[in-house]
């Protein structure tokens, strides 16, 4: 079974900006429209971050107010997971000449 590596892009801002809304709180009236309460900071980090966990009713607000479907709003993408190679060397590794080592230094007492 080979392992899956999904990513997804969150384009809220990209809507944003194509419907000509550059400040996050122009969204706060648009989802209280719809029912949606939420505080500056959380549409700050709605808008600029992406989210880990989003409601549902959320997206279909987002997707209301814009006019697009959750594939507009989120990008996903899905590759196989790259095995990890075990027995050779990484090629940022020096691999070291162990028949050249360094001379053990004498310390020499000279009576003081």
């Amino acid at each position: 079974m080979v392992r899956r590596e999904v990513e997804y892009k969150w384009r809220l801002s990209e809507l944003m900006a194509a419907r000509g809304l550059h400040n996050t709180t122009d969204l706060i009236p648009l989802l209280a429209e719809r029912g949606i309460s939420l505080s500056r900071p959380q549409v700050y980090r709605l808008v600029n971050q992406k989210p880990e966990r989003v409601a549902l009713q959320l997206i279909a607000a987002i997707c209301d107010i814009f006019s697009c479907g959750p594939e507009d709003l989120i990008t996903v993408t899905a590759a196989d997971a790259r095995t990890r190679k075990t027995g050779t060397s990484a090629p940022n590794v020096v691999d070291l000449n162990r028949t050249v080592r360094p001379r053990r230094a004498r310390i020499i007492d000279d009576g003081h």
